[in-house]
C-alpha cells in the first residue's frame, strides 16, 4: 500500500494570486498504482516526496491525464488502469479567474470508446480546446531525449509550442503535413510503377506547388517561434547557473520563399522517386541547442544538459504566459537529481516566482526550503494503511 497526504499551505505573500490558473484538487481512482487518491493542491510549489516505486510519477501523470485526456508517457488504456481493476478515473478541479471547473477522464479498456472525457460532468470530445484547461509543461528524465536525441523529437516539441503561441498557423501546419503525405504516397507509387522523367514530373507538379507553399509557411512560423523563445531561454539558463551563453536556433532545410522551395523540389525529383519519399523540406529540420557555440548534445555534461532542458521549459513557460495570459502548470519529475545544491536552490527560487509547480523527489530535503510553510507537501509513503490516497504496492512509478 502507498499513501499521499497534503501538507500545510503557506502565507499568501509567497504564492501566486489566488486567481492564477491552477489545480486545486486531484482525485484518482484505480489509475496506475492508486486505488484511491484525493489531494488538495495550492497555487504555488508543491513537493511530492517518497521513495522510489511509491507512486510519485503516477500522481503527476494522473494530473496530466485529468487535464488533457492523455498520458505524458506512452501508455495504453490497459496500462493506465490499476492491475486488477476494470476501469479507472482521474479528475482535477481547475481554478481560473472565472471560477472552478472539474476536468475528468474515465478509462475503461473494455469499452468501445475507451476514454470518457467530461468537463463539469458534461461529456466532451476533447479537453484540449476547453478555455479553462491549464497548459502543462512536463519535465521527465525521459525527456532528456529532447536535448540528447534526434531532431524529430525537437521538431514535434517546437510544433507543440507553435500551436500555443501562434494558433493561426495550425492550418498551415496541417496543410503541409497532408500535402507531404499525399506527395510521399505518389512517390511510392511512381517508384513501384517504375515511372520517372517527364511523366513523373507532370504527376508531381500539383503536389510540388502545394507542398512548397506549406513548407515555406511552416518554416517561417517555426523560425519566428524559435526566435521568440530564445531570449527567455537564455535568461533562464543564466539564472539556473549554466555557464556560458545558451543558444536556441532553428535549423531549416527549406527556404521561406515558396518559389525557392518549389525549385528545390523539382530539382530533386529523380532522387525522391528513387527513394520513394520527399527528402527536402521542414520535416527534416532541427532545433539546435548550443552553449557557447558548441552543441550541448555532444559537449555538455549530464548536469548541463539537464539545466539546458530546464531552461528551455522555463523560458517557454515565460513566453506562453506573455502570449496567453496564463502560465503553464509545471510537472517536474525527479528534477533535482544531478543538480548541485546551488543549482537546486536557483531552480526552486525560479519556480516559486509565479505559477503552480509539482516537483517529485525521493527526499523532501532535496528541495531547498522544503520546510518553508509557503511550500505545499505531499508525502507518498509505502505501507500506509489509511491516508488521503491509497495505492496498491506494485513497486512501479
Amino acid at each position: 500500500m502507498a499513501a499521499a497526504e497534503r501538507g500545510t499551505e503557506g502565507p499568501a505573500d509567497r504564492r501566486p494570486a489566488p486567481t492564477a490558473t491552477h489545480l486545486s484538487r486531484l482525485r484518482v481512482r484505480d489509475v496506475r498504482t492508486y486505488v484511491e487518491a484525493d489531494v488538495d493542491l495550492g497555487p504555488g510549489l508543491t513537493v511530492v516526496a517518497g521513495p522510489n516505486g511509491a507512486g510519485k510519477t503516477n500522481l503527476l501523470e494522473a494530473a496530466y491525464l485529468a487535464c488533457t485526456g492523455r498520458s505524458f508517457r506512452q501508455a495504453s488504456d490497459a496500462d493506465l488502469v490499476r492491475r486488477g481493476a476494470e476501469a479507472g478515473n482521474a479528475a482535477a478541479t481547475v481554478v481560473t479567474a472565472t471560477g472552478p471547473s472539474v476536468f475528468s477522464v474515465g478509462i475503461d479498456p473494455g469499452a468501445p470508446r475507451g476514454r470518457r472525457l467530461r468537463v463539469d460532468g458534461t461529456p466532451v470530445e476533447t479537453l484540449l480546446d476547453h478555455p479553462a484547461r491549464p497548459r502543462m509543461s512536463v519535465f521527465l528524465p525521459d525527456r532528456m531525449v529532447l536535448v540528447k536525441g534526434g531532431p524529430a523529437l525537437r521538431r514535434a516539441h517546437l510544433d507543440q509550442l507553435l500551436a500555443v503561441l501562434r494558433p493561426a498557423s495550425s492550418p498551415v501546419r496541417r496543410a503541409f503535413h497532408e500535402s507531404l503525405r499525399q506527395r510521399n504516397a505518389l512517390l511510392a507509387s511512381l517508384k513501384a510503377r517504375g515511372v520517372g522523367g517527364e511523366r513523373a514530373a507532370q504527376e508531381l507538379a500539383p503536389w510540388d506547388r502545394t507542398l512548397a507553399a506549406g513548407a515555406a509557411g511552416l518554416t517561417r512560423a517555426r523560425r519566428e517561434t524559435a526566435e521568440a523563445i530564445r531570449p527567455a531561454v537564455n535568461a533562464r539558463a543564466e539564472q539556473l547557473g549554466l555557464a556560458g551563453e545558451l543558444e536556441i536556433s532553428y535549423r531549416p532545410r527549406a527556404s521561406e520563399d515558396p518559389d525557392e522551395v518549389l525549385a528545390a523540389l523539382v530539382e530533386r525529383h529523380a532522387g525522391d522517386v528513387e527513394r520513394g519519399f520527399t527528402h527536402h523540406g521542414p520535416h527534416r529540420d532541427d532545433l539546435a541547442v548550443r552553449r557557447d557555440g558548441r552543441l550541448i548534445t555532444r559537449f555538455g555534461s549530464q548536469g548541463e544538459q539537464r539545466l539546458s532542458l530546464l531552461a528551455l521549459l522555463l523560458g517557454e513557460a515565460d513566453v506562453m504566459e506573455d502570449a496567453t495570459g496564463s502560465r503553464p502548470v509545471l510537472l517536474l519529475d525527479d528534477v533535482m537529481s544531478e543538480l548541485d545544491a546551488d543549482r537546486r536552490a536557483r531552480l526552486v527560487e525560479l519556480i516559486r516566482e509565479r505559477g503552480q509547480a509539482l516537483v517529485t523527489v525521493t527526499e523532501a530535503s532535496h528541495v531547498p526550503g522544503a520546510d518553508d510553510p509557503g511550500i505545499g507537501r505531499i508525502d507518498v509513503v509505502p505501507g500506509a494503511a489509511t491516508a488521503t490516497a491509497v495505492a496498491a504496492d506494485r513497486g512501479d512509478g
